[in-house]
């Protein structure tokens, strides 16, 4: 399936993953409207994007927020029309021990995760609906998988995403012609890690120093070759780790 035209939300797009997607994605031809917190990284992207013939839309957003989505439609809708493709990219992973008891963060974890995901899912579907088609691409992790230490909320949040995805496929897929793929990846070179405040986590992850991590290009290929199977194809879960990954 061809991308050439088709409208795409990228949550989290001012670094890591979420810009690689969108570079990845404009190249490809789809219009790609790009939001997070930072303005001017979000613009420097554009600038980038739009220097290689691509099409971009800046609306800056924290998905934790209803109103600020509700403007992200609108501004889309005005600018494209309507809504092809959501990325729920946006999220954060500051690990920490549950004895540390950093309730602050776990709860920052659960609004952003879980909370700015529900809000993505929700403002697009109604678009899905109209025109019984589009794709849903929600970022988990291995860690949606297999729980480590340190990371007792963070993968909780990665296990909702997964249950969430699995869960909009049954009802949208057959009714409106909706796919879902849950993204997997084990460790990718991004900023992720510098949330982490627990020191006692740091000293852990000295452990992987030497692990060849992935890089975002990596997860932006498999996000790309899901939105481009043939229409009767769905690709519901791509895992993806470091080949000498051993979690």
């Amino acid at each position: 399936m061809s991308l050439e035209n088709k409208t795409v939300i990228i949550t989290g797009a001012s670094s890591g993953i979420g810009e690689a997607t969108a570079k990845k994605l404009a190249g490809a031809g789809a219009k790609v409207v790009i939001t997070a917190r930072r303005t001017e990284r979000l613009n420097e992207l554009k600038e980038t994007i739009e220097k290689d013939g691509g099409t971009a839309l800046v609306v800056t957003a924290d998905v934790t927020s209803k109103d600020d989505w509700k403007n992200i439609i609108e501004k889309t809708h005005e600018t494209f029309g309507k809504v092809d493709v959501l990325v729920n990219n946006a999220g954060l992973m500051p690990l920490s021990f549950v004895e540390n008891l950093k309730t602050d963060e776990w709860d920052t974890m659960v609004d952003v995760n879980i909370k700015g995901v529900l809000n993505g899912v929700s403002s697009v579907v109604p678009d899905m609906k109209e025109n019984k088609s589009g794709h849903i691409i929600n970022i988990s992790s291995v860690a949606g998988r297999k729980i480590m230490p340190a990371g007792s909320v963070y993968c909780a949040t990665k296990y909702a995403v997964r249950a969430l995805s699995e869960g909009i496929r049954l009802e949208m897929g057959p009714k409106y012609n909706t796919k879902v793929t849950s993204i997997e990846p084990g460790f990718v070179a991004t900023e992720l890690t510098q949330t982490i405040t627990d020191d006692d986590v740091q000293d852990m992850l000295s452990q992987f120093a030497d692990l060849k991590t992935l890089e975002a290009e990596d997860i932006a290929n498999s996000i790309h070759y899901a939105l481009t199977q043939p229409e009767h194809s769905s690709v519901n879960e791509i895992l993806i780790r470091p080949t000498n990954q051993d979690l």
